[in-house]
């Protein structure tokens, strides 16, 4: 048996002083959201309690799904990746970017790329780049678990938090899942953005979502986890080689305010069994009154 924690959204609290000539046009309006609102949601101490609760859990691996920042400010990346580290080494630890992560355009060297540990592959295939800046789809390796992860983060205009897969990454992913079935893996993909349409407003969306579920469709995948609306989801979709079992979860360090679920986490135990893929999982929520975490729901998801 295998078993992997998944969280999402960290939005890590609190915002660092950020240098006025970095505040211009998007940042500054994302500085503007983040003082009068989400600072009022998300809690450096709630996402420092579910890292510990998942760390007590002692999970084989860990999937973490994007935002782990706010405005993508120079001064934000470097406290991210500490907080990465308090959360487990890159060989334990899976990471994918989401839209607050690449909020504007910044230099690989100073912004994504100083987590790059936690987004490499080290499973070699031809569709997928070993290393470098462009690492997506990038595919992991842990025992029979393939974990492919795909970036939809790209600097959006003003009022948008839309992502984009492209067409040449979902190919890439494509070929991927493809090869990663004939050789009996049990294969879960990694993004931020919700992937198929209607789970999410337009000016949130995935661009190309319904390239990306067709896919989906075609080669299929035994799991898909996801972020970004900050809300629970279980979602089903039928593939050529069986069920693909999406789910999406509420921001790692939410406290319940503005009708937005508390934080939560999802514990999968994924073992073969009768010639399927079998995952029970237990999702684990953030109690705001009495500042613990525990059990709230448990489930089968069963594949082909």
């Amino acid at each position: 048996m295998f078993t992997l924690a998944h969280l999402t959204d960290v939005h890590l609290a609190p915002l660092p002083r950020v240098k006025l000539g970095e505040l211009a046009g998007k940042r500054f309006v994302g500085y503007q959201s983040w003082m009068f609102r989400r600072r009022h949601i998300h809690q450096r101490a709630i996402a420092d309690a579910v890292r510990d609760d998942i760390r007590a859990a002692g999970v084989d691996h860990i999937a973490l799904t994007g935002d782990l920042i706010n405005i993508s400010a120079r001064e934000e990346y470097a406290p991210a990746l500490a907080w990465l580290e308090s959360l487990g080494e890159p060989e334990r630890v899976t990471f994918v970017p989401g839209n607050h992560d690449a909020y504007v355009p910044a230099p690989w060297d100073t912004g994504l790329g100083r987590w790059a540990a936690y987004m490499t592959g080290d499973f070699r295939m031809p569709a997928a780049p070993d290393s470098g800046a462009h690492l997506f789809p990038f595919v992991r390796q842990r025992r029979n678990v393939a974990l492919v992860g795909v970036s939809t983060a790209l600097p959006q205009p003003v009022g948008y938090a839309t992502g984009r897969l492209g067409e040449d990454q979902i190919a890439r992913t494509a070929a991927i899942l493809r090869e990663l079935r004939k050789r009996g893996f049990c294969r879960i993909v990694l993004i931020h953005h919700p992937p198929i349409p209607g789970l999410i407003e337009p000016r949130k969306a995935l661009l190309d979502a319904a390239a990306f579920e067709a896919m989906l469709k075609e080669e299929g995948a035994e799991l898909v986890l996801f972020g970004h609306t900050h809300l629970d989801h279980r979602v089903e979709i039928a593939s050529r080689s069986g069920p693909v079992h999406m789910i999406g979860l509420a921001s790692a360090s939410a406290n319940g305010a503005y009708a937005k679920p508390p934080a939560d986490w999802c514990r999968f135990a994924i073992r073969r069994q009768d010639g399927r893929w079998r995952m029970a999982a237990t999702r684990r929520r953030y109690d705001p009154g009495a500042a613990v975490l525990a059990d709230e729901t448990r489930f089968e998801l069963a594949c082909g």
